[in-house]
């Protein structure tokens, strides 16, 4: 029997304009990766993290997936307005959901995609070719080395009018054509202003393309 090529691809999200389901805040929009087996059927793969209070949500959870060559595999992106504790999706509002191949998001690097309702209408107001969007980003595992980081801060600003801040970070890498892509982001300390955070790891991968000398970014929040 012949071999199957197969590589692994890791696959980012985010989102723009995406409907607001809840009232007096914003929705907080959570990404479910469903994979077609046959017909209709789909499965859960994954979930990104959920973002409070968010309508262009920039997912730090990156999706790990086998990519096999000359295989049509079919994926779902599923966005959700998450506001309780069950995991179950049916008693969440659904914001939209986005239908392609693999093979579509690796050959293109940067699949753009219009999010659509379940009757296949746009998942916005009125538009044809949808304003809300889902963007999908591929880059192949070539580096299994990771870093990892023990970091804390002291004596930061104090952006709470009650309180303390909430600090946390966002890791970002650079890509080809220039853009900022967030790749990890840390846990919330909270009511705190000289945070210790716990240690983390991330891919050599993730963070720089597995080049050392490529220039990240670290934003504070």
């Amino acid at each position: 029997m012949a071999a199957q090529c197969v590589t692994k691809v890791a696959l980012n999200v985010s989102c723009a304009n995406l409907l607001d389901k809840d009232i007096g805040s914003k929705s907080d929009p959570l990404c479910v990766l469903f994979l077609n087996t046959s017909g209709q059927q789909w499965y859960e793969v994954e979930r990104t993290e959920r973002i409070k209070n968010c309508l262009n949500p920039q997912f730090s959870k990156t999706f790990i997936i086998d990519y096999y060559f000359e295989v049509v595999q079919k994926l779902k992106f599923g966005v959700y307005d998450i506001d309780n504790k069950t995991i179950e999706l049916s008693d969440d509002d659904f914001l939209g959901e986005c239908e392609c191949t693999l093979g579509q998001i690796v050959s293109s690097k940067k699949l753009t995609r219009p999010l659509v309702l379940k009757n296949g209408r746009p998942a916005g107001k009125g538009s044809i070719t949808g304003k809300n969007k889902i963007f999908i980003s591929a880059e192949e595992i070539k580096d299994n080395r990771v870093v990892l980081f023990e970091m804390e801060a002291r004596k930061l600003d104090n952006k709470d009018l009650f309180g303390k801040s909430d600090p946390y970070l966002e890791f970002y890498k650079q890509t080809s054509d220039g853009n900022w892509l967030m790749v990890h982001r840390t846990e919330v300390v909270k009511n705190n202003l000289n945070p210790v955070w716990r240690p983390f790891k991330i891919s050599l991968n993730s963070l720089c393309y597995g080049d050392m000398d490529k220039t990240i970014k670290i934003h504070g929040t």
